[in-house]
């Protein structure tokens, strides 16, 4: 499969089929629209892709731990008006909870100074209180104040102050901030305390009793989908008079449905190809069984429009790289363990079925791999048994297992030149591709021949005409002039700096072997401790030693877990993308109703 090619579609229509233009476009999914119109002023009134109100109320309504009885039938339920009931009573429950802490905050500020009935304006001739919380050392500083003051309470580390003035005194009067208490007497204070709880247990109960529609809201949280997705689309058409506008892109083999959709609405369509000034969105074409690999290939960076589907390729190495750091058969049994205990919860959809699949290709690969090289939980089997006959490699040979790593390496990066010198054939581009390859099996070959002794010929011709091809087909500079050779020239210089990085790539991989070795490393390591406890202590020993198993191996299980994904991802989306694909699209996001599950 490949990355679809795709047409610009520019369609006009009749503004009083604006609507059921733009439904009729929905139903058939296949659009990535493009904006003709600015987005409003005000960003409140952008419509965001995504029922984003409808799932903060969904969340809301199911953070309740005990939901009602679930209604469902009602033919007369709206989920617009339900979303925006529940999120004004979630406004409302907040700005309750809001006032409730802060009539607590005012109060235990305020408690200090003593339950005081304040008097008013007119008593004091226009003065006012002000309160200060002042640590018992700055006692003296109450001594050189102007202004009347009085001590209302004291304790063993605050004296509670007030002072009398009719505007407010300077900030550093004291060497303390001003306490803010309010107008108000702790009493009146707790009495609105009490209000505000026994309103927010009111709205909580409202929110409980807005639990027995979660069922029906599920079921038309597609609908609410659909329809903010609709309203995004339209702000996105542009409107002239009695017209309107919308452009996207869709996939060659939809252009025809949507022709015929346009000729039933009364549209007019232009269909133009892409152009040298575009940037079409990338669409990865992969049947659904392999919705998982698309899944990690978008992960990092989206293939640009003009590149190459890197899904399989993506999906097929990370499972061999994540075998060989995991480097473990029984640690990939106990992944095919898991994996089928919740076999059956991973039937719902296709993304969950393909990423069950691609479960167990992982858990195959890490079997399959740990046997080659004889660990099972940091176990190593005899040399005459069966299981020893299967061991063809040993994670002890440094040497062996360094070439490897570094084969390995060689060949991924030597694939992401020969994909992307496909995908950019025609042009000068690609021909530098070659030459990185050639480069990559030159070095390869040299430094084999000088660890064997062998002569340095083979692998020096091949280096040397591989970097004669990136020094001169790294730029696309067009000639017009004499002086162009020399920048061409320059921009192949540039390009063969990449060599250094092209060298620590290559060892890069070398973290293959050396995390396999640490995670074997570590289970001989946890068997031996146990062993010795074992015979170390009698009896108890052997319970001892069990923890040990256990809880090391865990340990051990969760480090390769970590990072088998981690260093597996990594080598594929620095590494290999950066050879194979250096440009970054854009994803195709199809304007289309939403299915959602659960």
């Amino acid at each position: 499969m490949s990355i679809a090619r795709l047409k610009k579609l520019s369609l006009v229509g009749r503004a009083a089929q604006k609507t059921a233009t733009l439904e009729a476009l929905q139903e058939l999914g296949c659009m990535h629209v493009l904006p003709l119109a600015p987005p409003p002023s005000e960003p409140e009134k952008i419509s965001a892709r995504g029922a984003r109100d409808a799932y903060k109320a969904l969340r809301f309504l199911t953070d309740v731990p005990e939901p009602r009885r679930q209604i469902q039938r009602d033919t007369d339920f709206n989920m617009d008006q339900f979303v925006k009931d529940v999120r004004d009573l979630m406004q409302r429950s907040r700005d309750m909870t809001d006032r409730r802490d802060f009539l607590a905050d005012r109060i235990a500020k305020v408690r200090p100074w003593g339950d005081l009935d304040f008097p008013p304006d007119d008593v004091l001739a226009g003065n006012r209180l002000w309160f200060y919380q002042l640590p018992l050392k700055r006692r003296d500083a109450l001594n050189d104040l102007t202004l009347p003051w009085a001590i209302l309470e004291q304790d063993h580390r605050f004296i509670y102050a007030v002072l009398i003035s009719s505007d407010e005194p300077a900030d550093d009067i004291l060497p303390v901030p001003r306490t803010h208490t309010g107008s108000l007497p702790i009493h009146e204070l707790e009495a609105q305390l009490e209000e505000a709880e026994i309103a927010i247990e009111a709205l909580e109960a409202e929110r409980v009793a807005q639990t027995r529609y979660l069922t029906l809201m599920r079921r038309n949280l597609s609908v609410a989908e659909s329809a903010a997705e609709l309203a995004h689309a339209t702000q996105k058409v542009r409107d002239e008079e009695a017209m309107f506008a919308l452009q996207g892109w869709a996939p060659e083999d939809r252009v025809d449905a949507v022709l015929d959709m346009a000729k039933g609405k009364d549209a007019a369509i232009l269909i133009e190809d892409p152009g040298p000034e575009d940037s079409p969105p990338t669409l990865l074409e992969q049947p659904e069984k392999r919705n998982a690999a698309v899944d990690l290939a978008l992960f990092y960076q989206v293939p640009g429009y003009k590149d190459w589907d890197p899904s399989v390729i993506v999906a097929v190495s990370f499972a061999f790289f994540f075998a060989m750091i995991v480097a473990d058969a029984g640690y990939g049994a106990i992944i095919l363990l898991g994996l089928l205990l919740f076999w059956k919860r991973m039937d719902g959809t296709a993304g969950q079925k393909s990423w069950r699949r691609f479960g167990l290709i992982i858990s195959g690969a890490t079997i399959v791999y740990g046997v080659l090289v004889g660990s099972y939980f940091g176990v190593s089997p005899p040399d005459g048994s069966v299981l020893g006959k299967t061991k063809l490699l040993d994670l002890n040979n440094f040497g062996a297992m360094m070439m490897v790593s570094i084969v390995v390496g060689v060949l991924h990066l030597v694939l992401a030149n020969a994909l992307a010198a496909h995908a950019a054939w025609g042009q000068r581009k690609a021909i530098a591709n070659l030459g990185w390859i050639a480069a990559l099996i030159g070095g390869f070959v040299l430094w084999l021949s000088y660890m064997k002794g062998n002569s340095a010929t083979p692998g020096a011709v091949i280096l040397s005409a591989g970097v004669l091809a990136i020094l001169w087909f790294s730029s696309d500079r067009q000639i017009n002039k004499p002086i162009d050779w020399l920048w061409r020239l320059i921009g192949g210089i540039q390009a063969l700096a990449g060599a250094m990085g092209a060298f620590g790539d290559v060892l890069s991989y070398m973290r293959l072997f050396a995390l396999g070795l640490a995670s074997a490393s570590l289970a001989i390591t946890f068997n031996d401790l146990a062993v010795s406890v074992m015979h170390a202590l009698k009896g108890p020993g052997i319970l001892f030693a069990l923890l040990i198993l256990i809880v090391g191996h865990a340990l051990n299980f969760a480090l390769a877990m970590i990072s088998g994904v981690v260093h597996g991802l990594r080598l594929n989306y620095i590494e290999f993308f950066k050879w194979g694909l250096p440009d970054e699209g854009i994803v195709f996001r199809p304007f289309a109703r939403k299915e959602v599950q659960e």
